[in-house]
């Protein structure tokens, strides 16, 4: 997916799941105030100061009680759309338990090119197909995967408990990511000057660094994100509206 590694990474709040000791929670275990709030949220995506696409994040609430479903478009713009001509995709089914996210099924399409997993947390295992090969990953407890990510650390900076390892799955991987909160910085948007909470994510060992800014206003809703390698910067996604 060529759109899906140039911007997966963004927002991927978050671009994974958290190192945790307890077993994988139960939906008995949902309390009736889930904490989350579904949002409609647009972006614009930045590469060298030019636009080069836009993108909206959207959590919705599904069918049955601690249940969501969270859905990520990503579209090309300008020349870009020349390379990139189809939409990038992304949908993560999820529930919540013991104050954590738990995901259920994930599924990406970008043109041809698609990913669909479903969570198996009785035996501990994904599965699905990658580009039409099967894929089996063994989980940890607390894996999440590219988009249930994203809810996980808003509702772990809103318990103010954010652990510094997380495991995401990835294709057909699942890969660890060293996350960290970085303090608070008072910025410009599309939505006004607003208060936020910085955190950074990278793999061990990688020098390319993603930072988000979360806003505690909104919910805990990332307003921007850019990755850089060293000191230069090589993308960046800001908010421009958000919908309740």
């Amino acid at each position: 997916m060529r759109m899906g590694t140039l911007c997966t990474g963004l927002l991927a709040v978050a671009v994974a799941g958290s190192v945790r000791a307890e077993e994988p929670p139960t939906p008995a275990s949902v309390p009736a105030d889930a904490g989350l709030a579904p949002f409609s949220a647009h972006y614009v995506a930045e590469w060298k100061n030019i636009t080069v696409g836009t993108s909206d994040l959207k959590l919705e609430r599904g069918a049955q009680p601690g249940q969501y479903v969270y859905k990520w478009t990503i579209s090309a713009r300008g020349i870009f759309r020349i390379v990139y001509s189809s939409d990038l995709t992304q949908q993560s089914w999820m529930s919540l338990a013991d104050g954590h996210i738990r995901p259920e099924k994930y599924r990406a399409e970008e043109g041809s090119s698609s990913l669909s997993l479903d969570f198996d947390w009785g035996a501990g295992r994904a599965h699905g197909l990658s580009e039409g090969k099967p894929v089996q990953i063994e989980l940890k407890p607390g894996s999440q995967d590219l988009m249930s990510i994203q809810v996980e650390i808003m509702l772990d900076l809103k318990n103010g408990a954010l652990p510094g390892v997380f495991y995401i799955v990835d294709k057909d991987q699942l890969k660890d990511f060293i996350y960290k909160q970085e303090g608070t910085a008072r910025i410009r948007t599309g939505l006004g000057q607003l208060d936020t909470i910085i955190v950074s994510s990278r793999r061990p060992g990688n020098d390319r660094i993603l930072r988000m800014w979360f806003a505690p206003s909104l919910g805990f809703v990332p307003v921007q994100a850019e990755r850089s390698r060293g000191d230069r910067l090589e993308f960046a996604m800001r908010i421009k509206s958000l919908k309740p």
